[in-house]
């Protein structure tokens, strides 16, 4: 079993259980951290000590307070950790039910395993925790039916997403054409993102561009 877990969670309540889960398997040692910065200054500091850590259990949704963060999100926390410990196994234990988002966090961010919090979530934890440790591919907590295979939404790409974060903002083509050229996104055009828009409309069977934003919306693509 795992020799040193991080745990990322800002609820007392469910870090208490997390962490309950993870004695009942025995893990010797067992950190906890309420914000995503203190995660990475963890994993860094284990690193230098050269006591890495073996696992970590993030949530994705961290609510803001008073103290000002660079990182604000698991997916965030995950991202920063990959630069510093590719290797590190990664379970996120989320309330987010959005198959294109989960099938995000798996294809780029590489975590191993997924989790939705629900009745039976220490549960479906559990077994992540040990199916992970058994080196499984791409753990699925049970309640979540969606299958990798699917074809849907494979085409979408982080270009398209980023479009439709812009047009959610209320941004028109030029602003968006702007946005790109400041970011050195290409296409950056008014005329090749007009085109992908289309695009997306018939992908996804849009009348028009606010409906595709709330179709975008019901996908949790933003």
């Amino acid at each position: 079993m795992f020799k040193k877990v991080l745990v990322a969670e800002d609820l007392d309540s469910i870090s208490i259980a997390v962490v309950q889960v993870l004695e009942e398997l025995e893990v010797p040692t067992i950190h906890h951290v309420k914000y995503c910065d203190d995660g990475l200054i963890k994993i860094k500091k284990a690193l230098v000590d050269n006591e890495p850590y073996d696992l970590l259990i993030t949530d994705l949704s961290f609510k803001s307070d008073h103290r000002a963060s660079n990182l604000t999100s698991g997916d965030e926390l995950i991202d920063a950790v990959n630069e510093v410990q590719k290797d590190l196994k990664k379970i996120v234990f989320s309330i987010e039910d959005k198959s294109y988002r989960i099938k995000m966090l798996f294809n780029e961010l590489g975590i191993n395993a997924y989790v939705s919090k629900g009745r039976n979530s220490i549960i479906e934890l559990r077994n992540a925790i040990q199916g992970t440790f058994r080196n499984e591919e791409k753990i699925l907590s049970s309640d979540l039916s969606f299958s990798f295979n699917d074809k849907a939404l494979i085409e979408i790409e982080s270009y398209d997403i980023s479009i439709l974060k812009l047009l959610s903002q209320g941004y028109i083509l030029e602003n968006i054409s702007n946005e790109f050229k400041s970011m050195s996104i290409t296409p950056n055009g008014t005329s090749s993102i007009e085109k992908r828009i289309n695009k997306l409309k018939t992908y996804f069977k849009a009348n028009n561009n606010v409906h595709l934003i709330a179709i975008a919306k019901d996908f949790g693509l933003v």
